[in-house]
């Protein structure tokens, strides 16, 4: 059993309510009944095997992978399955609330996180989805406590100002994979493992944030916007557009051949290093713009939209991926599922422009994952 992969299906399924096929006439055939069925179906099927595979504390447990075995890295990505559908029952319920008790377990009653003894092995995205489903249920003080828990423990790894980090920096603003709490390294010192920032975290922290309600006018969206930014192939000045790469669309971060899953586009015209555009960053990209106060009409906005639409696919994760990294593409097909609907969602869009026409991408994309 793997947990992991049939979250991320429920998390897509989840975003798309079953009841919206009913009552969208714009999808019109492709919204029958019949299709709502297989749906609600589908999703009680997978919330029986979420309940199934929960541990006696009230974690989840990796099968696969050691570093999903400790039951801190999946049980907030499943409770939050759970909590969205609707088609789980009772079961689902009281599934959902034995994982917030694991999770507020880390919680002392001063109120601070206490960290297991080998600490987190994915601190960031363990952390930004803890504080947003201890308080899905339940926001009395202690639960809203445990929130504030969690998301002081994600702010002290993101790679801003409070950590030294300076405006000139790559890296600043955004939130990364290290373990241990990020440390500027001195010049001439090799960096952490993986302390760097990248746009995958990033989106993450900035959902724990909303979902603490962290004003929108709080300074650190500005902090992340200037990461977010450098993740776009993008240019705010017109004399300075690069046609070749400047397609709206993102990368994982700047200046990491090895981690941006499509690889290298090219050089520009400045001699700059430059990446190729793909789906999973290009969505998480266009959710970052917008979660972090950009208008819809901002032309930042509106090109990551055009490159989504554009590329649009249901059944492979799209991007110009060079042929040495192309065995790499569907390694996220799951994440693109879950990324492309969360970000459609957030420019409320149903309809898209596809290249090859009209798409009502929700009833699409549901049907390839059927």
């Amino acid at each position: 059993m793997n947990p992991m992969k049939i979250a991320i299906a429920v998390l897509l399924a989840a975003a798309v309510p079953a009841q919206a096929f009913a009552t969208d006439r714009e999808a019109g055939e492709s919204g029958s009944a019949e299709l709502v069925r297989r749906i609600d179906a589908s999703l009680r099927s997978a919330a029986e095997f979420l309940c199934s595979a929960q541990s006696k504390d009230g974690s989840w447990r990796g099968e696969s992978y050691g570093c999903f075995r400790d039951g801190h890295a999946l049980t907030p990505y499943v409770m939050s399955s759970l909590f969205f559908m609707p088609q789980g029952g009772e079961a689902a319920k009281r599934a959902f609330m034995k994982g917030v008790d694991f999770l507020m377990s880390f919680v002392d009653r001063q109120g601070r996180l206490v960290e297991p003894a080998r600490g987190f092995e994915f601190p960031v995205y363990t952390s930004a989805m803890a504080g947003r489903v201890v308080v899905l249920a339940n926001r009395d003080k202690d639960h809203l406590a445990g929130q504030k828990a969690w998301l002081g423990f994600l702010l002290e790894r993101r790679l801003g100002s409070a950590l030294r980090w300076d405006r000139s920096d790559t890296d600043f603003g955004g939130f990364g994979f290290s373990v241990l709490k990020p440390r500027k390294p001195r010049p001439g010192e090799p960096p952490e493992n993986f302390f760097e920032s990248n746009l995958s975290a990033t989106v993450f922290g900035i959902a724990a944030l909303r979902s603490a309600k962290t004003p929108q006018d709080d300074s650190v969206y500005a902090e992340i916007l200037e990461f977010v930014y450098r993740c776009q192939n993008y240019q705010d000045d017109p004399d300075k557009l690069d046609p070749k790469f400047d397609d709206g669309g993102f990368f994982f971060r700047p200046g990491d051949p090895l981690q941006n899953k499509a690889g290298v586009a090219g050089t520009d015209r400045s001699g700059r290093q430059r990446f190729v555009s793909y789906g999973t960053m290009t969505a998480d990209g266009l959710r970052a713009l917008v979660r972090c106060g950009l208008p819809l009409n901002h032309p930042r906005v509106a090109a990551a939209r055009a490159w989504l639409e554009r590329n649009w696919s249901a059944s492979t994760h799209p991007g110009a991926f060079p042929g040495d990294r192309e065995v790499l593409r569907e390694s996220t097909y799951y994440y693109w599922c879950w990324a492309a609907a969360h970000a459609f969602q957030a420019v409320n869009a149903r309809l898209i422009d596809s290249s090859s026409g009209r798409v009502d991408w929700a009833t699409a994309m549901a049907k390839e994952l059927l």
